[in-house]
Formats: C-alpha cells, sequence, structure tokens
C-alpha cells in the first residue's frame, strides 16, 4: 500500500531537519577543532614567553596546554551527565560560553603579560572540548539507526577545516593587536566560539523523555561486561592512545634525524587531513562493510605506520607513516563510536558516554605527557615497537567480537 502524501511529506521533512542538524553539528565540530589548532600551535609559546616575562621557569611553557587536556578530561563525565538533565543543547551553548570567555581571558592575559591568567583561559578552553566531544554523539541521537554512521562521519569530517586553515590562522593573526604576539590569535577564537553559538542556536536535538531521565538503565557493570561496549572502547580508547603517542613524539623525532620546521609541518599536516577527511566517507563503509571489518582495517593501517616508522626516518617516511596513522585512527574512532551506539538504550547514554570519553581523554593526556619522555629517553625506534603490543590488543579484541558475532549467526 502506497504511503499517502501527508506522510511522505513529513519523512521528507523529518530527513531534512536531520540533515541540518548534522550540517550544523559538522560546523561546530570544524569551529573547535579550528580553535583546538591553534591553541596547539601557540600555547606553548604563548606559554613560554609569559613565564619568561614574570621570571618564572621557561620549563612551564606547556603547562597551559597540560591543564588544557586535564581539564577536557575532567569535564567528559559532568557533561555528559548534565545534558541527560538540560539536555545536549544546551550544554553545547555552556560549553561555547566558556570558549568564549576563555579566548577574551586569554587575550587579556596576553596583553597584561600575566600567565596564571592564560592558564586559567586554556582550562575554559579544555572545559569547552569536553562538551564539545559529544558533537558526534549528539549527530547520532538526530539520525535514524541506518544513517547513524553516515551522521557520525560528517560530524567529523568537520576537523578537514581544522587541518587545512587552523595553523595558517595562528600565523595570520600573530600580530594582529601589536606588540603582545599571538594576543590577536586569541582574540579570533573569540569570534570562532560566538559563531558556534550561533549555528547551535539552530540546532534542534531531540530531547530525552522525562521517563528516560528518572531512570538510569541497566547497572553499568552490566553494561561495560557487553562485548560491544569492550571493543568499541578498545578500539576508539587505546588506538586514540597510540595516535596520540607517535603524534606528538614525531616532530621530535624529525627533529633528532635533522629535518626542518617546514618538514616537520608539512608531515603534522597531512596527518591531520588524514585524520579527518576520510570522514566524508567512512560512515557509508560501515554500512557497507559493517563496523568490524573497518575497525580491523584502522588496526591494520596502524600496524603498516609502524611498519614504515621502522624502515626509514626520511621526510617520506614520516610523511607516509603519519598519513596512514590519521586514516586508522578516523576507522577506529568513527568505528568506536558507532559500535557503542549500540551498546546502551536511551536512559543509559549518558553515562555510558561519559565514561568512554573520560577513558579515551585519560588515555591522550598520559600517551601526550609521556610522549616527550620516551622518546628522549628510549628513541624513536622503540617508542614505535613499543606500541605493537597496544595494536595488537585491538586487533585480538575486535578478531574476538567477529567470531563472537559470527558463532550466534550461526546458531540462530
Amino acid at each position: 500500500m502506497a504511503a499517502s502524501p501527508a506522510v511522505t511529506f513529513a519523512g521528507a521533512c523529518a530527513m531534512l531537519d536531520m540533515k541540518r542538524n548534522v550540517g550544523l553539528l559538522a560546523a561546530c565540530q570544524a569551529l573547535m577543532m579550528t580553535a583546538n589548532v591553534l591553541l596547539i600551535t601557540t600555547s606553548a609559546l604563548v606559554g613560554q614567553r609569559l613565564a619568561a616575562a614574570q621570571g618564572l621557569s621557561e620549563s612551564l611553557a606547556t603547562l597551559p596546554l597540560m591543564i588544557q587536556f586535564l581539564a577536557t578530561m575532567f569535564t567528559t563525565i559532568p557533561a555528559s551527565l548534565l545534558m541527560k538533565t538540560i539536555g545536549r543543547r544546551a550544554g553545547f551553548l555552556l560549553g561555547s560560553g566558556a570558549g568564549l570567555v576563555g579566548g577574551a581571558l586569554a587575550t587579556y592575559a596576553i596583553l597584561q603579560g600575566n600567565f596564571v591568567l592564560f592558564a586559567l583561559a586554556t582550562a575554559l578552553f579544555g572545559a569547552n572540548n569536553g562538551f564539545g566531544t559529544y558533537y558526534r554523539f549528539a549527530a547520532a541521537d538526530s539520525a535514524t539507526p541506518d544513517y547513524r554512521a553516515t551522521a557520525i562521519s560528517y560530524v567529523m569530517a568537520g576537523g578537514v577545516v581544522a587541518a587545512l586553515i587552523g595553523t595558517d590562522l595562528a600565523s595570520w593573526t600573530r600580530d594582529l593587536l601589536g606588540s603582545a604576539p599571538f594576543a590577536g590569535s586569541y582574540f579570533i577564537l573569540i569570534g570562532l566560539y560566538t559563531l558556534s553559538l550561533l549555528a547551535l542556536a539552530f540546532i534542534r536535538i531531540p530531547r530525552m523523555d522525562a521517563g528516560a531521565q528518572a531512570h538510569s538503565g541497566r547497572p553499568l557493570r552490566v553494561i561495560i561486561a557487553q562485548e560491544s561496549f569492550i571493543v568499541a572502547v578498545a578500539a576508539a580508547m587505546v588506538g586514540y592512545g597510540i595516535m596520540s603517542l607517535i603524534m606528538t613524539a614525531t616532530p621530535l623525532a624529525m627533529r633528532a634525524h635533522g629535518h626542518s620546521f617546514s618538514s616537520i609541518a608539512f608531515v603534522i599536516e597531512w596527518h591531520a587531513l588524514g585524520m579527518f577527511a576520510p570522514s566524508f566517507f567512512t560512515g557509508h563503509l560501515i554500512r557497507r562493510l559493517g563496523v568490524i571489518n573497518v575497525l580491523l582495517s584502522g588496526a591494520l593501517l596502524y600496524a603498516m605506520a609502524i611498519a614504515i616508522n621502522l624502515t626509514g626516518a626520511s621526510e617520506t617516511h614520516f610523511w607516509v607513516a603519519l598519513l596512514l596513522l590519521g586514516i586508522g585512527w578516523n576507522f577506529l574512532y568513527i568505528g568506536g563510536t558507532t559500535l557503542l551506539t549500540e551498546a546502551h538504550d536511551e536512559q543509559e547514554k549518558a553515562k555510558v558516554q561519559a565514561l568512554n570519553d573520560f577513558l579515551i581523554y585519560t588515555t591522550v593526556v598520559g600517551a601526550t605527557l609521556t610522549a616527550g619522555i620516551l622518546q628522549h629517553e628510549f628513541g624513536w625506534r622503540l617508542v614505535n615497537l613499543g606500541v605493537l603490543p597496544l595494536i595488537g590488543v585491538i586487533l585480538i579484541a575486535v578478531l574476538w567480537l567477529k567470531r563472537r558475532q559470527c558463532c550466534e549467526s550461526v546458531a540462530l
């Protein structure tokens, strides 16, 4: 029996509304990631100058960036739980507001030469990221089940903008406000976060109904015992940790092998493109090949990247390896996120997603903070050899889930 025109029109409107939400969330992701690339590019340089200006040790140069990462890590859980009550959009508005205040405070701190205020501003940037990490889950909330992987993938594609203009934006705005280097860069962040607020004003994300808010669903210990949860977290958490470790150590290794800063910037830019550009088709691959096969592909790309790093230290070796590492991260992160949505129902998503992202960003903080130490103490070759067992963990976990699913289908 053919659907009535009214039903067909309603379905078309719902599809347009869903795609509009995904597009706006992708724009918010692009703005957040552009700000993050600018922050990563400049914060250590700003921290070093402000510390020296106040008679502090220049070893504190990376402290603001560390504070940003820690703030992100500690915001993930309360952000998810808060959004269960007030809704996704309200939470994202709160996060973007924190980023906007952080931009204003950082600009003032640089102009005044105040290291402590600058460090406080980076905590606000980290809090914004703690909310913004849920953009991909908000896309999943807005999407139909068959479009969910594609929606997540398209939101992550917003990072392509950051890869293309983030570092350039820092250069273009470095002297925008005169004698205080990079004050203009942080002033521009106010504009980026304002654009996020404007985009969020037009987003319509379904609110959790009162019944779902009142009940937390199954105990967390039951949920985390599921095969899908274990593999989703292993893929995203371990995969992100490996990527962060190798990415952070790469500039140090390239410098140790005599490569110029322009070569390092070239490699990192292509790595960032590898991380986000595949997002335009990763969701389609998941729909066509299945999430398990995409996760396996991500782990194999990691293994290929490490093999290339172990065979040479030319610019080409670093370039190809970091590009493959970025693509592998994309498959593991989007695949893990998609798989996680199958491990919980509506009333459970806040605590499950909170735990997932807390574990991921705890791993990222640890990997980022130890990368320099490991590279300095053990060298590039041993750093790469050291992550091979972790890649093995991902492969074993994914193959285990694949075997379990095959056994269940045979039993049926």
